[in-house]
């Protein structure tokens, strides 16, 4: 359909949805008002109401006369606010003009072609850092009003993904090489829908327009774009899930993560976020053994795409999932009781400004658990390095153990810690099994065990004690009473000496 023919046909739909300029009109549901109570900005101009209280100057823009003359009739008082009756594909500002761009349901009336062009003006009138927040109905409609014909492109979320971060708008004076796109600060389903309509099909993102190097992340534009390229395929991921079990692309599947999720005690009601929750097996076993609320978060959105599939069948409205950049997802303060990683980290290479952030969200006494994979001695094998750079991990090498004559290092670790406290329990995942001459008692073993976690627990300590200067003299006593509060500049001296 060429783009002529699709605008006359977006408009001859939007003129027979806009007769009264109601609500019930413009959201296509005979339960509008009831929904439009429960989301935020729900209707015509109910956006505009919010934004114009926040923001020094707000553009409102649509294509339908009827629809503007509403929103303007219900906050053209506002001094900020200005009004533009406009298609969004014929739409020119200057660039730098906004710092944020909001879309409500439009993306999914225009062609690929048409929304490539428009994300490409968009990083143009956005200030550098600046954000595009949109929301569209995907895989099916959601509202229940009646149309004679309907031209929506219910797309998928990866495909949305994939056209937005796509674009790449170049800068001439930082070279070849450098230009500005769009990188997934976060996609999610709207809440609103999931509690009144059981539906999870309306969904919302927030993209940062950053500085690009386009010669990064292996000639791919985003390094998700990479992941769901590479490792996390949709067929990498069944292939995975077919290894360890329906729900689970970790090593030891079920078993180990009960092992591990058991070990946290967790308590019905409390928050947990799961960072890199891949297709959700895990998060399913905290909600329906111990009646946690998960929400899991993974740059993959083909990871995501699965576990929302899952979570229908599960029917377990206490787990949500999104797809996020944990390095760039804001949550207030004391957001959560656990934050809980497996197998994640090794993909990100500044580990202790992550550390940083999880321990601002958690809640005092909040509890960290993190599986990971870890390394060898350099120099490594040609092979291995290979493979370390095809796969784009930033692995660590952690302290050698000694064990009788041998010497190994653990190639995965498991360590579990509170929130001002690190003193919680925790297992190192190996060593190989011994050779009956060296093999020890099971009191020596033991013994072992607690030795070898204190020692690799003391490099993990000192990370911590560095994310934020925070507490770290109560590694005995595990928890810490109080609010969530940096400590002052002499404090913070003083704890950093431990």
């Amino acid at each position: 359909m060429e783009n002529g023919s699709a605008r006359a046909t977006m408009t001859e739909f939007w003129q027979e949805h806009s007769e009264q300029a109601t609500v019930e009109e413009m959201m296509l549901d005979s339960n509008a008002r009831i929904i439009s109570r429960e989301e935020l900005g729900a209707g015509i101009g109910r956006y505009t109401q919010h934004l114009v209280k926040v923001a020094s100057q707000v553009t409102a823009v649509d294509f339908m006369q009827k629809f503007l003359d509403k929103n303007k009739e219900d906050n053209g008082h506002h001094g900020n606010a200005e009004f533009i009756q406009a298609d969004a594909t014929q739409l020119d500002f200057p660039e730098n003009s906004f710092d944020l761009v909001f879309s409500n349901w439009l993306f999914m009336y225009l062609s690929d072609t048409e929304l490539l062009s428009l994300a490409g003006r968009m990083l143009d009138w956005l200030s550098p850092g600046g954000y595009l927040f949109f929301r569209e109905s995907c895989f099916h409609q959601s509202g229940d009003n009646n149309r004679s014909f309907n031209p929506t492109l219910y797309r998928s979320p990866s495909q949305y993904n994939h056209l937005l971060t796509s674009v790449v708008r170049d800068d001439p004076a930082s070279g070849a090489s450098q230009g500005s796109g769009f990188e997934i600060v976060m996609n999610k389903s709207v809440q609103t829908y999931i509690k009144m309509k059981k539906n999870q099909n309306q969904l919302c993102w927030l993209l940062q327009k950053v500085r690009r190097n386009c010669s990064a992340n292996q000639g791919f534009a985003t390094f998700q774009q990479f992941l769901d390229s590479q490792q996390y395929s949709c067929r990498g991921i069944l292939r995975y899930e077919k290894i360890f079990g329906r729900g689970f692309i970790s090593t030891g599947g079920a078993r180990t993560t009960e092992e591990f999720v058991d070990m946290l005690a967790l308590l019905p009601g409390q928050r947990v976020l799961d960072v890199g929750c891949g297709i959700g097996g895990g998060d399913f076993y905290m909600a329906r053994k111990f009646g946690a609320s998960v929400l899991g978060i993974d740059l993959s959105s083909n990871m995501v795409e699965i576990a929302m599939e899952r979570s229908v069948e599960e029917n377990l409205p206490s787990v949500q999932f999104e797809v996020g950049d944990a390095t760039r997802r804001l949550f207030p303060e004391c957001s959560f009781d656990v934050v809980y990683s497996r197998d994640t980290i090794l993909h990100i290479a500044d580990k202790l400004a992550l550390f940083k952030q999880f321990y601002s969200w958690l809640k005092p006494g909040g509890k960290l658990l993190i599986s990971d994979y870890c390394c060898g001695e350099k120099p490594w094998t040609p092979a291995f390095q290979d493979y370390v750079k095809q796969r784009g991990y930033i692995l660590y090498t952690p302290p050698p153990v000694r064990q009788g004559r041998r010497t190994w290092r653990r190639r995965s670790l498991l360590h579990s810690w509170r929130r001002r406290g690190l003193g919680v329990s925790g297992r190192r995942i190996g060593p190989p099994s011994l050779s009956r001459s060296s093999r020890r008692s099971c009191r020596e073993q033991r013994h072992y065990e607690r030795s070898s976690f204190r020692s690799s627990l003391k490099r993990i300590t000192a990370t911590l004690c560095r994310a934020g200067g925070r507490s770290c003299n109560a590694v005995s006593r595990g928890t810490r009473d109080g609010d969530c509060s940096t400590l002052s500049d002499s404090e913070t001296e003083k704890y950093k000496q431990c």
